[in-house]
């Protein structure tokens, strides 16, 4: 009760504490650091190897499991996930954030080499691609017209 006594005896001070607090708050508001949307590159390499012409069981036993067999040594590696599909293998490396993305790139290009000859005739060369945040399609557009 004392303080709303006070501020209606004494309107002026209000007034001032007021504009005292409006004029703080303004000055910490200006010296806050704000991040927008910090660079972030998630350290993501995969391998990508084609079979023609091979079911998913066929992929997944004579190329998914020799490739991932061999990357599961590699330094830095969190995660390792996996999809066989009709005559395709994808393995997807998840690095530990702050690792070289180009290390990490270089030692499976190292290991793949080194069971090229474990893999089946008839299969491409593996693909090794690394992730790229800024590859990403921002906006997906898509346009429907009728008639004509």
């Amino acid at each position: 009760m004392k303080l709303v006594k006070l501020c209606v005896e004494r309107p002026v001070f209000t007034t001032v504490m007021t504009v005292a607090l409006l004029i703080i708050g303004g000055v910490s508001y200006s010296h806050l650091t704000l991040r927008h949307y910090p660079r972030v590159d998630l350290p993501v390499v995969s391998v990508t190897t084609q079979y023609e012409g091979a079911s998913p069981q066929i992929v997944e036993s004579r190329l998914t499991r020799v490739l991932e067999s061999s990357l599961a040594g590699i330094e830095g590696v969190q995660l390792i996930t996996s999809i066989s599909a009709d005559e395709s293998s994808r393995i997807n490396l998840s690095f530990r954030p702050n690792y070289d993305v180009d290390v990490g790139a270089a030692d499976v290009r190292d290991r793949i080499g080194r069971v090229r000859s474990r893999l089946p005739e008839g299969t491409r060369d593996p693909l090794v691609k690394k992730s790229d945040a800024d590859a990403l399609p921002i906006v997906y557009l898509a346009f429907y017209a009728e008639g004509e």
